[in-house]
């Protein structure tokens, strides 16, 4: 994920838009780091994602085809 200092950084801007206002400059760094959390965002959610196992209560593997196709994908990419 992102640092601590940017994180900090992104609720300081949020908090200052919200009472006082933001520069043109702030605005465009707010953008750039919410995109930039954003992007790490959904990055380790597609991870999430892609390790999870489907099973019904009879303990068959009921992973849905896409997802099976995506992992397999996913591991001959790395290879």
């Amino acid at each position: 994920m992102l640092s601590q200092e940017k994180i900090a950084r992104i609720n300081e801007l949020a908090n200052r838009s919200k009472t006082t206002g933001l520069t043109e400059q702030e605005e465009k760094e707010q953008k750039m780091l919410r995109q930039e959390y954003l992007s790490k965002f959904r990055s380790s959610f597609k991870s999430q994602l892609q390790s999870v196992k489907v099973v019904d209560p009879n303990g068959k593997d009921v992973t849905p085809d896409q997802l099976v196709k995506t992992k397999r994908n996913n591991l001959n990419y790395r290879q």
